[in-house]
C-alpha cells in the first residue's frame, strides 16, 4: 500500500482502511501470542500501513501541509 493510492481515497474510505488494518494487527498479534503466527513480517508491514494511513488522515484533515 503506498501513499500516493491512499491520498485518493475520500475520508471515509481512510477511516474504513485503518479500521481493518487494526483488527488485522489485533489478530496477528493474538497468533504470535499463542505461537502461531506463520509470517512475523506481517506485523512489521501491517503497522507502518496504518501510519500510512494515519499520515494521510493528518494531512487531509489540514494537520500538515
Amino acid at each position: 500500500m503506498k501513499a500516493s493510492e491512499l491520498r485518493d481515497n475520500t475520508a471515509a474510505e481512510l477511516q474504513e482502511t485503518l479500521r481493518g488494518l487494526l483488527k488485522e494487527q489485533f489478530n496477528l498479534r493474538m497468533q504470535q501470542g499463542t505461537g502461531q503466527l506463520s509470517r512475523p513480517h506481517l506485523m512489521k508491514q501491517v503497522r507502518k500501513d496504518i501510519a500510512r494511513v494515519k499520515t494521510v488522515i493528518a494531512q487531509k484533515s489540514g494537520g500538515a501541509s
